[in-house]
């Protein structure tokens, strides 16, 4: 489980989708990244918050229908990795879609929708999942 604190520092990036992207080489990241990997440099500035494209295109996917106990109620469900309009990889699930339906470049965008909800305690946690575009 997570703290409180490292939850809400994680917000922008679950509900819009927030990055970084490196003012040194333009790398974008998601989720974001306090100095860039690729070139090696030190944040000191460098890095800068990004807004990743919610439009995009399924890259691969994978049906589930054996789900651990926290999802058995939506199986089968299918999950996917987009790679967006500015050419980021997100993972995420996709939903409001027939499973056969699904296909390697069929467009998508990310919404935001319920995730979970704490049964005893009543928090519902909200994130983002993808939809087909129309």
């Amino acid at each position: 489980m997570s703290s409180v604190a490292r939850a809400w520092r994680e917000f922008p990036g679950k509900y819009n989708l927030e990055g970084t992207k490196c003012g040194n080489c333009n790398t974008v990241f998601f989720p974001r990244r306090d100095f860039c990997p690729k070139c090696r440099r030190e944040g000191l500035g460098k890095m800068q918050k990004y807004k990743v494209q919610r439009e995009g295109e399924v890259f691969s996917f994978s049906v589930i229908y054996d789900a651990p106990s926290c999802n058995s109620g939506s199986k089968p469900y299918a999950v996917a990795m987009v790679r967006t309009k500015d050419g980021v990889l997100v993972s995420g699930q996709l939903v409001d879609v027939e499973l056969d339906k699904i296909a390697i470049g069929m467009p998508v965008r990310a919404v935001l929708r319920k995730l979970e909800e704490d049964g005893v305690a009543g928090i519902i946690r909200y994130g983002f999942k993808f939809v087909p575009a129309i």
